[in-house]
């Protein structure tokens, strides 16, 4: 987890003005991988109790914009926010329970950029998700 410090050298590396919210928001996401915007909520007034719902949406927007934050949304679920950002990994979403975990290309430097076809598009990212049990979910009994 990256201290205060080294969080607003972040934001000012990114060209942001280092505000209470974007701060709080910012570590929020680094301490809880694959939040969901009501849990980060939570997380944030941990710290800063009077913080508005508006002041976490616009953090993350703006965190997100700036590349410092990744939003993904698998199917069927709420956006979710991490910090993990510029290295082209890829998800495992487990279909019972929602977990999500990071997954890293298979082979060699991003190899999901080359399409078949890429119809003419300048591609820049890539997501593949992989769906599934979690292993909790897959030795729970059936029923």
């Amino acid at each position: 987890m990256p201290t205060s410090a080294e969080l607003e050298s972040v934001l000012r590396g990114a060209g942001l003005r280092v505000t209470r919210p974007r701060l709080a928001v910012l570590g929020a996401v680094h301490a809880h991988a694959h939040a969901d915007t009501d849990s980060l909520i939570g997380a944030v007034r941990n710290e800063l109790p009077d913080v508005s719902h508006q002041a976490v949406y616009d953090s993350l927007n703006t965190l997100t914009s700036a590349g410092l934050v990744r939003r993904i949304q698998p199917l069927g679920s709420v956006a979710r926010y991490e910090s993990r950002v510029g290295d082209n990994h890829h998800h495992a979403v487990c279909r019972s329970c929602g977990a999500i975990e990071d997954v890293d290309c298979a082979v060699g430097h991003a190899p999901c950029l080359t399409g078949a076809d890429d119809h003419g598009f300048v591609i820049d990212e890539a997501e593949v998700i992989y769906w599934g049990l979690c292993p909790a979910c897959s030795a729970a009994p059936s029923s």
